[in-house]
């Protein structure tokens, strides 16, 4: 897992940038609360004791917003440099949320449903007191999804009465959710491909793409870029990758992992089982890293072929992967910019809640379009003005707008 080396170099690098002051700067730099409990679970074979975790990095500009992520090499550190990314994230959306992070270090692959209600629920009993809908608004993350939300939506109603459906989002929509959320990051990458492509002069017509993670978000993100005339050939998941030089079909492909549950990697009659590394370094038109972080680094950068890199995932690419990829001329569009999606919706589900109304899927993806592009053009013209890369125009953005924020508000 990434140790958020990369954000943490261009927050100096802004801050630096901007000619910050130094109480500024501690205030960014540092987080305004962390918190980890201990989470008691009776299994079979005893009590197991996991720990959870949140980390509420900046609310200047709005609640604490962002995923609680299940997995086994969750920490400290590595919820602190995810916060963080979310309050330059929504900053760079001009979304009025600020930034959090949090979840169990667990495998959820090893616990049955009933252990994880159990462990979702005490989580957000001891939680509650610092979560609510003006205060700190989690989401699904790695390892978790609508059913989770549904259980902290539950157990937070039971902390304090009554119904608060805005406490939490990515819900399913029998409980408040808001159309078009289980795809929203899929699409946003797709987008941000399609405006990025055209801005390099390239279109997404007949350009050949290559996904290195195959969970909720590479595999909505390929079903999009194929559907806009994209040649996806290859593909990769935890266990495995395929490689079709003419193009998988991608919603067929999922479809038949889905139901015979096996790896992409399985599924030869789709095209030739290859090595996982081997995704990043095929010679494609655009690569998305849509699984984990580091995924790019000073061993392989220099092994990567792709005209543009779209960051699907959160920290993909090391700082030193970065130098060695801008030296090469490679075009790198920011996690902050490329998978915004998201959370754009979850502000849009925020909205509903509160309001109590009820957008359509198509008025939501509008929504979510225009609130991205208009972050897109606004990235864009600071990218050109001071002859930036893409990720350094995005955090001087997001950087100026929270301590425009934090200034106003005083640092007391």
């Amino acid at each position: 897992m990434s140790n958020g080396n990369c954000g943490a170099n261009y927050l100096n690098w802004a801050l630096k940038h901007l000619n910050m002051d130094e109480t500024l700067c501690a205030y960014l730099q540092t987080p305004y609360r962390v918190i980890s409990v201990e989470l008691p679970l009776p299994r079979e074979d005893g009590i197991v004791v996991f720990k959870g975790y949140r980390v509420q990095h900046n609310h200047a500009r709005g609640p604490f917003k962002g995923g609680l992520r299940y997995h086994p090499d969750l920490n400290l550190e590595h919820a602190h440099a995810l916060a963080e990314l979310m309050t330059w994230k929504t900053a760079l959306m001009n979304i009025p949320f600020g930034g959090a992070k949090g979840g169990i270090t667990c495998n959820p692959a090893e616990l049955d449903e009933r252990e994880l209600e159990f462990l979702t629920k005490l989580y957000t009993r001891r939680m509650a007191r610092l979560l609510g809908p003006d205060c700190d608004i989690p989401a699904p993350d790695m390892g978790t999804g609508p059913q989770e939300m549904a259980w902290i939506y539950d157990a937070y109603g039971g902390y304090q009465g009554g119904h608060h459906p805005d406490v939490v989002t990515g819900k399913p929509l029998q409980l408040g959710g808001s159309a078009g959320r289980v795809a929203a990051t899929g699409r946003g990458v797709f987008l941000v491909t399609k405006w990025a492509a055209e801005a390099l002069d390239m279109g997404l017509k007949n350009k050949t793409i290559a996904i290195q993670g195959f969970g909720n978000v590479g595999a909505y993100a390929a079903q999009y870029l194929q559907k806009a005339g994209c040649k996806i050939i290859a593909v990769s998941d935890a266990n495995g990758a395929i490689c079709n030089k003419e193009g998988l079909d991608t919603k067929a492909l999922l479809k038949t992992c889905n139901e015979k549950n096996i790896s992409v990697g399985k599924a030869t009659s789709y095209g030739e089982s290859i090595e996982q590394d081997q995704v990043l370094s095929l010679d494609v038109d655009i690569l998305i890293p849509a699984a984990i972080g580091d995924a790019i680094h000073k061993n392989n950068a220099s092994k990567i072929n792709a005209r543009m890199v779209v960051e699907a995932a959160n920290m993909p690419i090391t700082h030193e992967g970065e130098k060695i990829l801008a030296k090469n001329d490679i075009v790198i569009i920011p996690d902050i910019m490329a998978n915004a999606g998201g959370v754009t919706v979850s502000y849009l589900e925020w909205i509903q809640n509160r309001s109590g109304l009820i957008w359509s899927e198509k008025e939501v993806e509008e929504r979510t379009e225009e609130i991205m592009h208009q972050a897109w053009k606004s990235l864009c013209e600071r990218h050109r003005q001071k002859e930036l890369s893409y990720r350094q125009a995005a955090y001087l953005i997001a950087v100026e707008r929270v301590a425009q924020s934090s200034e106003l508000r005083g640092y007391a």
